[in-house]
């Protein structure tokens, strides 16, 4: 399905920040911003996902929808996702990663793990894999590789970055289990830092 809004001004002129829509986010020092434009009620999990990865040690944004009947009309897509407070979160970083979730038609239990950083991507897959989840790294050519310059993930200072696909069965498992919430934002949490800055650690645990 169309998003119904091409921009964040389109949308912020039809929709209300605090009634339809709110923007959650953590500035801290760190090279790293996780975040998740489909937040809320748009692509449930997403938010709580992207938090367990950011931790107390990486910048966080969520943008969430409000409203479930309305949440798929807040559908940014990330070629175009453009809210200042992201986009300026973003740039302030060297490397971004992207927490979406997807439907189940295709893969029901797998992590597609994409983006333009591949170092840092296979480091993910591999640390997702090695937590006992499934996790695939995902190219060109692939419909949701996240390897078009313009994604939000790939906005980051370097350029490149990661995306996370999540499918809706996954989500749901790690919104009712703590524990493997937990689990999931630790993998990737310490893949980042092992992979990307590993010389600044001691600066961002």
């Amino acid at each position: 399905m169309a998003d119904v809004y091409d921009s964040f001004a389109k949308l912020a002129a039809a929709e209300t920040e605090g009634v339809h829509y709110r923007i959650f986010k953590f500035e801290r020092p760190s090279p790293v911003a996780i975040v998740a434009p489909h937040g809320g009620l748009i692509e449930r999990g997403t938010s709580e996902i992207a938090a367990a990865i950011a931790a107390e040690t990486f910048s966080l944004y969520c943008f969430e929808g409000l409203e479930r009947i309305r949440g798929a009309s807040l559908h940014i897509t990330s070629t175009r996702f453009d809210e200042p407070r992201a986009i300026r979160i973003i740039e302030a970083s060297e490397v971004a990663v992207g927490v979406h979730g997807r439907k189940n038609r295709e893969d029901h239990g797998s992590v597609w793990v994409g983006g333009l950083d591949e170092g840092l991507r296979d480091a993910i897959t591999h640390a997702l894999e090695q937590a006992g989840f499934a996790a695939k790294a995902v190219g060109d050519g692939h419909r949701l590789a996240g390897r078009d310059p313009t994604n939000i993930c790939n906005k980051g200072r370097r350029r490149a970055g990661v995306q996370l696909e999540l499918p809706l069965t996954l989500r749901l498992q790690i919104l009712s289990d703590a524990l493997i919430c937990k689990e999931f934002g630790n993998a990737v949490r310490d893949a980042i830092l092992t992979e990307f800055c590993d010389a600044d650690r001691t600066d961002l645990d």
